[in-house]
């Protein structure tokens, strides 16, 4: 499976997750479960684009990852955390569609 298909499968899981909070009604236990989501799918994501040398992207999903970790929690009012996960779940798709990765040839990848 290619790089972008891997990236596209995480960010709409991570937006799938995000979508759902936007419901009431739903255990402590989930959030925490969305918080490792979204962790894992950023960090995944900026670091698949750390290899492709997509630095602002990165950066991005960097931030993402510090702001869902479930390691040390941020903790905001839920309206906040509402406005945050529709906010980022639309910013997950859109990059499925705008965040192309190739990786990067380095004199040692190559062959010959």
């Amino acid at each position: 499976m290619n790089s972008n298909k891997k990236k596209n499968i995480a960010l709409l899981i991570a937006a799938a997750f995000l979508f759902l909070a936007l419901f009431d009604g739903w255990p402590y236990g989930f959030f925490t479960l969305l918080r490792f989501v979204v962790f894992a799918s950023s960090a995944y994501v900026a670091w698949m684009a750390y290899e492709a040398q997509k630095e602002k992207w990165v950066w991005i999903f960097g931030s993402l990852a510090v702001l869902f970790n479930p390691f040390i929690i941020i903790h905001l009012d839920r309206e906040i955390w509402s406005v945050i996960d529709l906010i980022v779940a639309v910013f997950m798709i859109i990059s499925v569609f705008i965040l192309k990765l190739k990786p990067h040839l380095t004199t040692h990848d190559s062959k010959g």
